[in-house]
């Protein structure tokens, strides 16, 4: 349990702009959330169903639950585990009851219900897009990445472009300081079109552990797919303007 709540929070709350859960079960369980702003959509689905969660509900405030996860007192056997309760005639869960060994320091974490959830978070579905452009990048690629955003703080978006079958991020333009690196060298595929991202918001995705793909289209789509080994993390990033 505790394990695939750390894996959902360190793929949400630690980005920074994902601070609203809704978790689905079916046959599998489907994590979903937005940015505030839209910049990020999140499908998630994890490679075995979690038992312990039930139906739809959401996760909100996510800053309590990690502090909950990081406090020493749950550290060794403590008792993590999902309550449910009936709620017009359905058994939901409604909250995570933390108890340490000792049994003398406790929290519970509340979860927020389906239709509140649902309300607050209206999925924006995500049609699919034909990828012009997929790759694993490269520890290597992503460190330059950090060293060319650094240089060019001032800029909130980056230009992709393939070129003689490199892919090139572009910072700037004509009319301020600029510069450009090969984020990825011998792609298969091209871009016609020249589409700009969100320089933290795709950096803060690159820096997260796992497998990680990058998929670009030319319909003016990314997708950054995350592979932790417990879920696959697919953030979906429209592009923005300039």
């Amino acid at each position: 349990m505790k394990d695939i709540l750390q894996d959902i929070v360190a793929h949400t709350h630690s980005l920074g702009f994902l601070e609203l859960v809704k978790v689905t079960n079916d046959d599998d369980t489907v994590i979903e959330s937005m940015a505030e702003d839209r910049s990020v959509i999140l499908s998630a689905t994890t490679h075995s169903a979690v038992e312990e969660f039930v139906g739809t509900f959401g996760m909100p405030n996510l800053d309590k639950l990690n502090l909950h996860l990081k406090n020493p007192e749950y550290k060794d056997n403590a008792k993590i585990e999902v309550v449910q309760a009936e709620r017009n005639g359905e058994t939901v869960p409604t909250h995570i009851h933390f108890e340490n060994a000792a049994g003398d320091f406790q929290n519970d974490y509340r979860f927020m219900n389906k239709a509140i959830i649902e309300e607050k978070l209206k999925s924006v579905k995500f049609k699919g897009a034909d990828w012009n452009v997929e790759f694993q990048p490269s520890v290597a690629s992503i460190s330059r990445m950090k060293l060319q955003s650094a240089a060019h703080s001032e800029e909130t978006v980056f230009t992709v472009k393939t070129e003689d079958g490199n892919l090139v991020f572009y910072f700037g333009d004509e009319s301020t300081h600029a510069g450009s690196f090969v984020f990825q060298h011998d792609i298969e595929g091209a871009l016609k079109q020249s589409w700009s991202w969100p320089v933290s918001q795709v950096q803060s995705i690159l820096n997260l552990d796992g497998d990680i793909t990058m998929s670009i289209s030319d319909q003016g789509a990314m997708q950054i797919s995350v592979d932790s080994g417990m879920a696959k993390y697919d953030y979906i990033l429209p592009a923005q303007s300039k």
